[in-house]
């Protein structure tokens, strides 16, 4: 009976981080696309992208995916959420750069969301077992 409501609950907390994930990605590449395209720097542009997405995944996923007696969205959890999210930035902003470099700036367009979608597994699992909890 525990491990069938583990289960759901995994369930439930993958799809709810993925329909917020996909928001995120969308204000995140939005941003990215928008303000590379008026000239600013790919890794300026990327970072603040990503500013955007995080803003409204911290508070998204801490209220509704994994929200529980266990969980919580406050200071520690913002702290922790914010070293998680200063790595998965440098890797990110280190793809897109690197894409840019080599083969120009509308290819990193579309590379972002596949590099980003990489870490996003990364991240659920920190998520879900660390950044949340109380």
């Amino acid at each position: 009976m525990r491990k069938r409501l583990q289960d759901s609950t995994l369930l439930r907390q993958g799809g709810s981080y993925f329909i917020i994930g996909l928001l995120q990605l969308l204000v995140d590449w939005a941003m990215f696309v928008a303000l590379s395209a008026l000239g600013l720097a790919v890794e300026p542009a990327n970072i603040l992208g990503r500013v955007g997405g995080a803003l409204l995944g911290f508070w998204l996923n801490g209220r509704f995916t994994f929200a529980g007696a266990g969980t919580a969205v406050g200071r520690r959890q913002l702290m922790r959420f914010l070293a998680m999210w200063t790595v998965t930035t440098i890797i990110s902003t280190w793809g897109v750069a690197h894409v840019d470099r080599v083969i120009g700036l509308h290819w990193a367009w579309l590379a972002k969301p596949v590099i980003d979608l990489g870490l996003a597994a990364a991240q659920f699992v920190l998520s879900r077992h660390w950044v949340y909890k109380r």
